[in-house]
């Protein structure tokens, strides 16, 4: 499958530029660096099974809203109790899974337009570049984007309040269209940031567990693909 051969592709070029960059660092975060990126490539693997499982079903969007409310759950609820235990393993599994099984009726939707594989393959492709881009740069010079923390958590607050708004007003028939590209835009940006910042603590030794870095990682990535998606997709003139 392409989105499991990319996935692994993404995972294991980080894993290795941060093995790379590992050296000098302690043991303890060499190793916390190294169990992150090797982990991430395993939820990478996962959540493209689910897509690719959802879409062989066609999932639709009502199943897909489920899964997210659902993973989240998990995330909040569970995670934080077996974060330190082998069972955290299967419970990242589990949230990576939901929330790629949850990008089914999105990627169908997409793939069916008459570009639709292109536009996919450029929201990857883009996500892939970011990614490896701005973790290279934090890995290889080491800076600390710690400062990043209270912008971006004023930028989700103000992504979060947008996308309730434009949801309201989309329901009483208001066209909100141009909003909704300006919060996806912002939300690209957001997650760059927070790229930069969770990279940053890792290697900084402020996340020391790495399951939790993980979940970090694979939510700025997954947040980062579906707006991109929905960015190129408007853009392209076939959304």
């Amino acid at each position: 499958m392409q989105r499991e051969m990319f996935s692994k592709a993404v995972a294991n070029a980080v894993a290795n530029k941060a093995a790379t960059a590992a050296t000098g660092m302690t043991a303890d975060v060499s190793r916390v660096i190294r169990n992150t990126y090797a982990m991430l490539a395993l939820t990478l693997i996962v959540s493209a099974v689910g897509a690719g499982l959802s879409m062989a079903v066609g999932m639709d969007h009502g199943m897909a809203i489920a899964l997210v409310i659902a993973a989240f759950g998990v995330l909040l609820f569970v995670m934080p109790r077996v974060a330190n235990t082998g069972a955290g393993i299967w419970v990242v599994f589990a949230f990576t899974a939901m929330l790629g099984a949850s990008l089914g009726p999105m990627l169908n939707y997409y793939l069916a337009l008459p570009n639709g594989g292109s536009i996919v393959m450029q929201a990857l492709g883009g996500t892939a570049f970011v990614f490896l881009t701005l973790s290279a740069y934090v890995m290889v010079t080491g800076k600390n984007f710690s400062f990043l923390g209270g912008f971006l958590s004023i930028g989700i607050l103000v992504v979060v309040f947008a996308s309730l708004g434009t949801t309201v007003a989309a329901f009483f028939g208001v066209n909100v269209t141009g909003i909704e590209l300006a919060v996806s835009a912002m939300t690209v940006l957001l997650m760059s940031g927070f790229i930069l910042y969770d990279t940053s603590r890792i290697i900084s030794g402020g996340e020391t567990n790495y399951l939790m870095a993980t979940v970090s990682l694979y939510l700025d990535i997954h947040i980062l693909f579906t707006n991109l998606l929905q960015l190129i997709g408007a853009f392209s003139g076939d959304d």
